[in-house]
This record gives C-alpha cells, sequence and structure tokens, in this order.
C-alpha cells in the first residue's frame, strides 16, 4: 500500500471515530430531551454502533472498498449533525411555546387622531380620562407610570364606565383615554365607530405571575384552549371567543372537547363578586380567571391552559399540510368568502378560521360555531397525533411558537409525546357542548350597558359534567 492509500486509511478510520461521537451525541440530545420511548433509543443506538462496526471495518480492507467506508461515514456523520440540530431546535422551540408563567395587560393612552400630540411627552397638560367600574389596580399602575415619565401629577377626569370615558374623549371633554387594551372590543360595541376616530399614543405592559398547580401529565387531566379576539402578543388579556375544555385520559386514549358558548351569562370568580358577566369577557382578566369561571361551572379542576389567536389557527393548519374538516351544512363564510360543502372538507388555514369563525349562516348561531371549532381542532389533533407528524413537527412548532402559549412546561410536552409514540394506536375524540337561551342583560364589565347573554341551561350543563368525569375515571 503506497503512502498515499495509507493517509486514506487514517483519515477513513479518523471520520469514524468522528461518527461515532456524533453518534454518541445523537442520542443524549434524544435521551435529555425525553421524547423518544426507550425501546426507539435502545434501537437507535444499536443501529448507531452498527453502522459505525460497518464504516469502521471497511477501514481494514486492503481493496479499494475501503473509499466506499470513507463516503458512507461522511453521509452518515451529516445525518448524525443534522439529526442533533433537528432535536436541539425543537427542545427549545417547545421551551418558547410551553412554561408560560404570567399574563400581560396592556394599558394605553388613546388620543384623537386629530390631536396635535406625537408622543406621551406632548400630552404634558392634558386632561386625562379614567374609568371608575373595573381595573382599578392597573389604572393606578399606569397612572403611576404616565407621572414618572412626564416629572409631575396628571389631570384626571373620573367616569363610571368606559363608554362614558369614551364619548368624553370623541366629544372633546378630555384630551387623552386611559384603560385596559382588553377592553378595546367592549368600548367598540358601545360607542359606534368609536376605534376608528382614535389613536394610541402610549402604551405600558403590567406584568402578572400566574399561580400554578401541581400537574401529572400521565394521569387524566383537562386543557383549557383558548381562542383570543386579536392578533398581536399572546401574552396579552384579551377576550376569549373561543372557550373548549379537552377532557383527556391518556389511559384509554380518550378526548371530550366541551364547547362553552361565549356569551355564556356567569359571575367571574375572584372579579365581579355576585354580579355576572359573559364568559368572553373573563379574558379581559387573564386566562387564570377564565379558567377558575369554567371550573366554577363544570365543578371541575383544570390543569393546563392553551391559547392561541387567528394567526395560530392559520398557521398550525398551513404547517400540517391542511386538515380534513366535517361541515354539518353547506354555506358561504362571511370572513374570507370559502365555500363550505356539507360533509368532508380539506383546509388550509385560511378556510379554517373563515369556517371557525361563522356564525350568521346557521339557525342555531353561536352554537353551531362552537361546533365547527371543535370540528377543526378534531381534525387538527387527529392530523397531529399520528406518526407522520414527526417528520415536520419542527416546522409546526416554529411557525406557532409566537402565537400559541401554554403553561405546559417543556418537560411535560415531551413526556406527552413519549406516551404517544409508545402506544401508537388511536385516540377516540368525543364532543360535546352546553346550551343556553338568549337573554339581553347589564354584564360587569360594560356597566349598565344592555348586552346580549346566554343563560345557562343546567341540565347540559350537568350532563357534559357527567361525560369529562366518565373520562377521567375510565380504566
Amino acid at each position: 500500500m503506497g503512502k498515499r492509500g495509507k493517509t486514506l486509511h487514517m483519515g477513513g478510520k479518523l471520520l469514524t471515530l468522528l461518527q461515532l461521537i456524533l453518534s454518541a451525541g445523537l442520542l443524549i440530545v434524544i435521551w435529555n430531551s425525553s421524547v423518544l420511548p426507550m425501546k426507539y433509543i435502545i434501537a437507535a443506538g444499536v443501529m448507531m454502533l452498527a453502522l459505525f462496526g460497518v464504516t469502521f471495518g471497511l477501514q481494514f480492507l486492503r481493496n479499494k472498498i475501503y473509499i466506499t467506508g470513507i463516503v458512507l461515514s461522511v453521509l452518515i456523520s451529516i445525518l448524525l449533525s443534522i439529526g442533533i440540530v433537528y432535536m436541539l431546535k425543537a427542545d427549545k422551540l417547545m421551551k418558547d411555546v410551553g412554561g408560560a408563567t404570567y399574563k400581560t395587560d396592556n394599558m394605553i393612552v388613546v388620543v384623537k387622531n386629530d390631536s396635535p400630540a406625537s408622543n406621551l411627552l406632548d400630552a404634558k397638560g392634558y386632561r386625562f380620562g379614567m374609568q371608575t367600574a373595573v381595573d382599578q389596580e392597573n389604572n393606578r399602575l399606569m397612572k403611576e407610570d404616565i407621572e414618572k415619565a412626564l416629572g409631575g401629577e396628571i389631570k384626571i377626569e373620573e367616569y363610571a364606565t368606559l363608554a362614558d370615558e369614551a364619548e368624553a374623549l370623541l366629544k372633546g371633554r378630555i384630551e387623552a383615554a386611559i384603560y385596559n387594551e382588553a377592553f378595546a372590543g367592549i368600548i367598540d360595541d358601545a360607542v359606534e365607530g368609536y376605534s376608528d376616530q382614535v389613536r394610541i399614543l402610549y402604551q405600558y405592559g403590567i406584568d402578572t405571575e400566574i399561580e400554578q398547580e401541581e400537574t401529572n401529565i400521565e394521569k387524566p387531566f383537562h386543557v383549557y384552549i383558548s381562542g383570543i379576539d386579536v392578533d398581536g402578543p399572546i401574552t396579552t388579556n384579551s377576550r376569549s371567543d373561543v372557550n373548549i375544555i379537552m377532557t383527556v385520559n391518556p389511559n384509554t386514549r380518550k378526548i371530550l372537547l366541551t364547547t362553552t358558548p361565549r356569551d355564556y351569562y356567569v359571575p367571574l370568580p375572584g372579579v365581579s363578586g355576585e354580579q355576572k358577566d359573559k364568559l368572553t369577557h373573563a379574558g379581559i382578566y387573564g386566562v387564570d380567571v377564565s379558567m377558575k369561571t369554567l371550573e366554577g361551572i363544570y365543578g371541575i379542576d383544570i390543569s393546563y391552559y392553551a391559547r392561541v389567536n387567528f394567526t395560530s389557527l392559520i398557521n398550525i393548519v398551513d404547517a400540517l399540510g391542511g386538515v380534513d374538516v366535517n361541515s354539518e351544512y353547506t354555506f358561504t363564510t362571511a370572513h374570507g368568502g370559502y365555500e363550505i360543502q356539507k360533509g368532508m372538507n380539506h383546509m388550509d388555514g385560511a378556510t379554517a378560521l373563515g369556517f371557525s369563525r361563522e356564525r350568521y349562516s346557521f339557525e342555531a348561531g353561536d352554537n353551531q360555531r362552537g361546533k365547527n371549532q371543535e370540528a377543526v381542532l378534531t381534525a387538527i389533533l387527529n392530523k397531529a397525533m399520528s406518526p407522520a407528524i414527526l417528520t415536520n413537527a419542527n416546522q409546526v412548532i416554529a411557525n406557532v411558537s409566537d402565537s400559541v402559549e401554554t403553561n405546559m412546561t417543556q418537560e411535560e410536552m415531551a413526556k406527552f409525546i413519549n406516551l404517544q409514540l409508545s402506544d401508537s394506536s388511536a385516540w377516540s375524540i368525543e364532543s360535546a357542548a352546553v346550551t343556553g337561551t338568549g337573554d339581553n342583560q347589564a354584564c360587569f364589565s360594560s356597566g349598565d350597558e344592555i348586552l346580549y347573554v346566554m343563560n345557562p341551561n343546567d341540565e347540559s350543563i350537568q350532563g357534559v359534567s357527567q361525560k369529562m368525569e366518565q373520562i377521567l375515571e375510565a380504566k
């Protein structure tokens, strides 16, 4: 063998040793992620060891077949490197999405569009409006922040309701208004054309820690899925238009999806006292208030939550390559004008969003919209829980990391994926929805204004509560 051949042999042996190191590195990363069951880790380890044995053994052959071993080793090392990067990225993305521990109140100062003020300093000397009905602690903190920024006390005009404050701004009785941006939808409902006449001059985020409960992903649990009505930062408090409880039993692989109408007329624990409000308004005060409200309705403990916005749904469905959704009716969506056929429809993200938001095409209105939202979620779960999801899991998580948040930790998500891979049998998904009767009542969050609400049907609540109990206790 010539000098060149000996050099190639030595280089080949070094390459295979690099391959061995990368194999060990990938196994360590997989082990630390806790995503794959032990049987898969062992199988992967055996396969990597066998590949190393082949490529390393070829380096001791005298004919030129050892060059094949070098090429194989290079290709395997590249794949191992990609695998390490993939697993590290997936681990980071799950940490970005999970482990939410706080909620954000985005307090704002608004002025009329024709105001000469271009920043907060320009508003020095302005009369600021502030409502006194709700959210007093955040109002106080916002006032302190403004006074700190302006270097002195500000003139405050107090109003009994948000609508009164908004009217005062539009009619020039004050030059600026202070309130929580989460209440913007309520103001728009009360004062026609309000949002088109004002602009945000200044904003200040107030973070509040959310109390966490002890959880165990291996035991049956409830997840609150909240669809908020904004496109901005997912941590910001906002009305919750979608309110679905996902009851999960990992042992029997059964899931119950329960929809509660957004207009359900109920007390908001720790917020409204004995006065009732719409369920959707609970989200204004934080996802924890929505969870406590639903816990009170059904007599349950909710361990986890996941919040999504309009952007989230589009990104999730598109990242999954579209989903197949069953529709009970043929109709055209008001949002986007998508043609929906009765029966199974393959939908991209935008179509799924239009389908989920539609209610005016149905006699049952919001109740049917809730069923449609469950149909979309069922389609997403069916596709996301199939083994094929592993091929584009990174893409799915990356696409939604900015528009989804959950208090489920990275470790808990990894454990759940591990459980899913350990038993690849199909999940059984059922749907349920509570009902009620329409009414017009005053709500805590909107002051004296009379709004459409839905009085809960106690019999339907009791029936759904029993279904939840059956799912949780099944062996």
